[in-house]
């Protein structure tokens, strides 16, 4: 693959530094250490707040959240972060969520769900759950569900699993996420070796996250798996074309057009996964941030701006 051509010059300045930080053999490293140097990665990139915004940490019966607020907020939004289901909490993404509070004025309930392998399977599943529950009964506005990587997971999996259970669910936002594909797509072929996420890294993310080899009918696990979509919220997914994961992407997006769910399919060109952490420093990320949070807010609003 000629990334030197699909890349630009200010990505590959976001990926040299978050290499510095965060070294393409972090997975061969214990878990200890990789939590390590991907907590130090994620302070370097740290921008603070917006001006406005307020943060309280609490937690939604007895999963640790974190709780962030501008003015009154007219909608919900649960957020669940990246990581590979083994690194990253309520820090790692703070700043993310802060600008996603006040870029849409919404409500943004970041969600520390259990990390493996010390807690496997469904244990960040049931977290999630628990969490949404929680916003669900505790606010009276409309939820939007939204996350990154491995947070998008989640995201479709809740999404999928609330269907009938939880009123006012006005649609999911799904970045870079890993959807349970047999890894034998084309995006995971022509991108095995793809800057900041390579295909034995995500092997390697599903056997921690799993104990060994993830069962194949798993929707809490694995969202593709699902017998049946139908029923699901207005859905926008957002891909990094650079991305063993792109083409997770793309077979969500079937799945929903074929139940006649509106759903909408962005994959950014040149840009790779985790690249919200560039959206400062690279055009391409930031213009993509600013579709990702008008997204968002579109939801809330039961808006559909999707041809």
């Amino acid at each position: 693959m000629d990334y030197e051509t699909l890349i630009d010059a200010e990505t590959w300045a976001f990926i040299d530094r978050t290499n510095g930080y965060y070294p393409p053999d972090a997975t061969t490293r214990t878990i200890a250490e990789q939590r390590r140097v991907y907590d130090e990665m994620c302070r370097a990139f740290f921008q603070g707040y917006p001006e406005g915004i307020s943060a309280t940490d609490l937690e939604a019966d007895g999963v640790p959240c974190r709780l962030y607020s501008a003015g009154d907020p007219s909608v919900t939004v649960v957020y669940f972060h990246g990581g590979g289901f083994v690194v990253g909490g309520l820090d790692s993404h703070d700043d993310i969520c802060a600008e996603i509070c006040q870029q849409t004025g919404y409500r943004v309930l970041a969600v520390d769900y259990r990390l493996a392998p010390e807690h496997r399977h469904p244990a960040a599943f049931k977290d999630a759950w628990t969490a949404t529950q929680w916003a669900a009964a505790e606010f009276p506005e409309p939820l939007v569900l939204a996350g990154d990587s491995a947070g998008g997971t989640l995201a479709a999996a809740v999404v999928q699993h609330m269907r009938g259970k939880l009123k006012r669910l006005q649609g999911q936002v799904l970045i870079y996420p890993g959807l349970g594909s047999d890894l034998d797509t084309a995006s995971a072929r022509e991108h095995a070796e793809a800057p900041l996420l390579t295909l034995d890294e995500l092997r390697f993310y599903r056997r921690v996250r799993t104990g060994g080899e993830p069962p194949a009918d798993d929707p809490t696990l694995s969202p593709l798996c699902d017998t049946s979509f139908k029923g699901l919220p207005p859905t926008v997914i957002f891909t990094a074309d650079c991305d063993p994961l792109r083409d997770d992407g793309r077979l969500y997006r079937d799945r929903l057009r074929e139940a006649g769910v509106k759903v909408a399919w962005i994959n950014e060109e040149g840009l790779v996964h985790g690249y919200l952490r560039a959206r400062t420093s690279v055009a391409r990320a930031r213009q993509s941030f600013e579709r990702i949070s008008l997204a968002i807010e579109a939801l809330g609003q039961g808006l559909w701006p999707y041809s």
